[in-house]
């Protein structure tokens, strides 16, 4: 991932609403999510579901198809990949790291 790619995505997830449209996508899998589902999953209103998904979309986070009528988004799994290895990619500067067990160790405390 590019440095550039990697801030675009950062930065649409860097706002409380698309964070958690965001893991709600996540959870969801790829079955995916209709903008109705998410703002009734989230709690943010329709209106502001729109705005929201296109600033997702458009850093590439989030994907969309339609399906009938409806237009179902899916988190884009592979980008959120790409944007974890760049994260990670120089931890610990090579030497034994123990990022994944403190990452682990932190989400079976419920943190």
């Amino acid at each position: 991932m590019k440095t550039t790619s990697a801030v675009a995505s950062l930065s649409a997830l860097a706002q409380d609403s698309r964070l958690a449209i965001f893991r709600t996508l996540v959870q969801a899998g790829s079955a995916g999510l209709s903008a109705g589902k998410i703002s009734e999953a989230t709690q943010i209103a329709p209106s502001s579901i729109t705005f929201h998904m296109k600033e997702l979309v458009f850093a590439n986070m989030v994907k969309s198809r339609s399906e009938g009528r409806f237009v179902i988004y899916t988190a884009n799994f592979a980008t959120m990949r790409e944007l974890i290895v760049f994260l990670t990619e120089n931890c610990c500067v090579g030497a034994n790291c123990d990022a994944t067990q403190t990452i682990t160790t932190q989400k079976g405390n419920g943190q």
